[in-house]
Order: C-alpha cells, then sequence, then structure tokens
C-alpha cells in the first residue's frame, strides 16, 4: 500500500497553496497521509494564515514544519526527515507543478513501489506556459547534457516535482540547499542504481508571489551533477540503504 507525505515549501503563496491541498484531496485523498508544508522566517503573515486554516480544517492530515535548514533545498530535506509515508512527494505550493499529476505519479509507485517517479516538462513535447524564452533554450541544453553524462534517457533532470520511496530520501547524503539541491534529488539516485519512471506534465508560471530561483543560480547546477558523477555508494549514503 502506498501512503504520501506531500512536502509543501511556503513562501508567499496563499490562494496557490490552498487549491494545491484541495485539488490533491478531490483525486488521490485515499492514498495520502499527511501534508508537510514547510515555513520559514521568510514566510508571509498571509501565507502562514492560511497554512494554520488548512491545519485547522485537518489537523491529522496537515502538518507545519518550521524550517531549520536554510533556503528551498534546506527546507525539502527538513520536510524528507519528517515524512511518515511509505513515499514522499516533492512539489511546490505555487501551482507550477501541477496537481493533475499526483494521481499518475501515484499509479506508477504502485506499480513499481521502489522507483522514482518524476515529472517532466519536456517529455513528448514543450510543455511550458509563460517560461522566459532565453531560459527555456538554456534549460533544454542542461537537460542534454545531464542525460548524457549520467548516460540516461531522462528529459528532465531539474524540476522540482518528483516522487520518492521515503527510505530513499533518508538514506542519502544531501547536500545542497538552494535550487540545484531539485537536481541532487535524481543524479544520486541515479548513482546508486535507482530506476527512475518519467510522466509528462505542463509547467505554468506563477500567478502569485515571486520565484526565490534566479538566472545565474541556473550555473551552479554543475557543480553538484559533475561532483555526483564521482562520488562512491559509501559517501552517497548516510546510512544502508
Amino acid at each position: 500500500m502506498i501512503t504520501l507525505s506531500i512536502v509543501l515549501p511556503a513562501i508567499n503563496e496563499t490562494g496557490a497553496l490552498r487549491e494545491t491541498v484541495q485539488r490533491i484531496e478531490q483525486t488521490s485523498h485515499g492514498d495520502v497521509l499527511e501534508y508537510l508544508i514547510v515555513l520559514c522566517q521568510k514566510t508571509t503573515s498571509d501565507c502562514r494564515a492560511v497554512a494554520e486554516s488548512l491545519r485547522a480544517e485537518n489537523p491529522q492530515r496537515v502538518r507545519i514544519i518550521e524550517q531549520k535548514l536554510p533556503f528551498v533545498g534546506g527546507a525539502v530535506r527538513d520536510a524528507f526527515d519528517a515524512a511518515q509515508g511509505t513515499h514522499v512527494i516533492m512539489m511546490a505550493s505555487d501551482l507550477e507543478t501541477d496537481p493533475a499529476a499526483v494521481p499518475v505519479m501515484v499509479a506508477e509507485a504502485k506499480r513499481l513501489p521502489s522507483a522514482i517517479v518524476t515529472a517532466s516538462r519536456w517529455k513528448g513535447g514543450v510543455r511550458f506556459e509563460g517560461y522566459n524564452p532565453l531560459k527555456l533554450i538554456l534549460n533544454k541544453l542542461f537537460q542534454g547534457i545531464f542525460a548524457l553524462l549520467y548516460r540516461c534517457r531522462l528529459t528532465d533532470m531539474t524540476y522540482a516535482y518528483r516522487l520518492f520511496p521515503r527510505e530513499l530520501v533518508q538514506s542519502i547524503r544531501w547536500e545542497e540547499l538552494k535550487h540545484p539541491f531539485f537536481l541532487e534529488t535524481i543524479v544520486k539516485p541515479l548513482r546508486l542504481g535507482v530506476k527512475v519512471v518519467e510522466i509528462p506534465t505542463t509547467w505554468r508560471a506563477r500567478t502569485e508571489g515571486e520565484s526565490q530561483n534566479t538566472f545565474l543560480r541556473t550555473f551552479v547546477y554543475f557543480r553538484i551533477g559533475l561532483k555526483t558523477l564521482f562520488m562512491s555508494r559509501q559517501t552517497l549514503l548516510r546510512r544502508p540503504l
């Protein structure tokens, strides 16, 4: 049986955060064990109020985690350690990660419980709406480079929308704290020989709040991508898997 821990870092999302939870509840209520809403010092009062409201409405399923590690990667890492479901979904609170993909991910996880299920904005064509054209070209280039380096056929290795076995994410020694963490969450499992399944999804630009990612930060992804190529299994893990 699959039970999900849904990880939702939140800084300035309000209506989008609520809609994300509501839409997942409509399609996957029976599979969700908990929603882990991760808040930090920069979380706005309006966003925090929405999170508190969601918890008050469903106290047994909505947990608020006060972030300890810094930045967005740190938020997800804190949630990974707190997760109690058999599987963990990493996604956004701003609807840039389409909640409609959750039941598709769950179906794949039930078929292949030990695999990672990752959403792709490139599988089956270009699935971006409102994306910067220059960033789109660079994104495609980066995906090709990383797929070549890791000898895989994945089309989207930097997207922060994935389902993992909980045991896997709690066993890996994570390093990154900022957005390159999202690449780390796929290259380290690949080095460990974990099977990865891609499903298509559409990315749409957020309609509220501001992105915490920057254009120049994209180039930092190469550091963890190259470093991981030469890491041993012992170095990759913090406990046996």
